[in-house]
């Protein structure tokens, strides 16, 4: 008994997988009038689906994870886009969308950005296309240069949620973005400092995902200006702790200086090392407060205190949002998630000479 195995060819060899890309090819139309017919999307004429799906039929494509949707005419599938997979925002982000998507039985992959600001157009766009190949949704971090710019490059025909930074403004309707109201966390964090008794509170900045000020700048910012302190000029950090440990070195050497903000808890974990290097006291000296409420801050010594924001829940908002688009259950609706939280813990305290 003999059969044919549909991956080989009749030398023996593996055939090349067939793309959408030779399915759209194959039936004279765009790669994103295939995805509209994966999708079962109804703007696609009846003529111009049968010539797909006969297409994909005869190429093949069925045999793809993506393709085999078409028999329930949904793809039970979502590519997360994102820069980083192991800072801790991204990563619980990651993680809740990973629970959320098990549970509805859709199957997750990630596709890992280039991060450098230099990164070429045509790369960013390229892939971009590669996850559109994919099928299904797409969900972009872009809590960075490199996520912003790949939001803007997805096709207007792709389902797509974007876990943003704090808008400055509220974003329109058609805008499918989740976000933690880190304007608001950084508010409560340097009110909270203001009110133990310091004159005014630095910060030391994460980047931004754009040359704008923000959310977290901004909120510190407003805090500041509301009780009248002024306004020092934010160290800019990077994302982990030799970053923290740069500005806090800075920061020790003056004595004005009694009460920090960081823009995360990496970032506060090297200023605290500075501080400890540079013999300033915590919180005795010197009060700090961290952002986002990372595993090991309430392990430091002293311990931290930082604002929680729920990146956890976060992610697994972003997927039940793309979620009711892909099932045609839930209306497109940019949105916040949670509220964040202050954790008060050892490592602030009021200025010195004052109990």
């Amino acid at each position: 008994m003999t059969g044919h195995n549909p991956g080989m060819n009749v030398t023996g060899h593996t055939r090349r997988s067939v793309s959408i890309r030779d399915v759209a090819t194959a039936a004279g139309v765009s790669y994103q009038t295939v995805s509209r017919v994966i999708n079962d999307h109804p703007s696609v004429k009846p003529s111009t689906r049968e010539r797909v799906l006969a297409a994909i039929d005869e190429l093949g494509f069925r045999r793809n994870s993506t393709a085999l949707a078409l028999a329930s005419g949904r793809s039970r599938a979502v590519t997360v886009l994102t820069s980083n997979t192991t800072h801790y925002g991204y990563a619980s982000v990651l993680q809740g969308i990973e629970e959320a998507a098990r549970a509805a039985s859709y199957t997750v992959g990630i596709g890992v950005l280039e991060s450098a600001d230099g990164a070429d157009e045509a790369d960013v766009a390229a892939q971009v296309q590669r996850s559109a190949d994919a099928g299904g949704g797409l969900i972009v971090i872009a809590y960075d240069p490199a996520g912003v710019r790949a939001l803007g490059a997805v096709p207007t025909d792709l389902p797509v949620v974007g876990v943003v930074e704090t808008p400055a403004s509220p974003p329109r309707d058609d805008r499918p973005w989740v976000w933690a109201d880190d304007r608001e966390a950084a508010y409560k964090a340097t009110r909270h400092l203001l009110s133990l008794g310091h004159k005014t509170v630095h910060y030391v900045a994460i980047p931004s995902s754009t040359r704008r000020t923000s959310a977290r700048t901004s909120g510190w910012q407003q805090a500041l200006k509301e009780a009248g302190a002024s306004q020092p000029r934010p160290l800019q950090g990077s994302w982990g702790p030799a970053g923290g440990h740069a500005a806090g070195l800075k920061l020790a050497g003056n004595p004005d200086v009694t009460a920090i903000l960081c823009g995360n808890d990496d970032l506060a974990l090297g200023v605290i090392r500075a501080l400890h290097e540079t013999g300033r006291a915590i919180p005795g000296d010197v009060s700090v407060a961290g952002f986002d409420d990372a595993p090991h801050s309430a392990y430091l010594t002293p311990s931290l205190t930082t604002v929680r924001l729920d990146f956890t829940g976060l992610g697994r908002s972003a997927f039940a949002l793309l979620h009711g688009v892909l099932e045609e259950s839930a209306p497109i609706a940019p949105h916040p998630v949670s509220v964040p939280e202050l954790v008060v813990r050892e490592s602030s305290g009021p200025p010195p000479g004052r109990e």
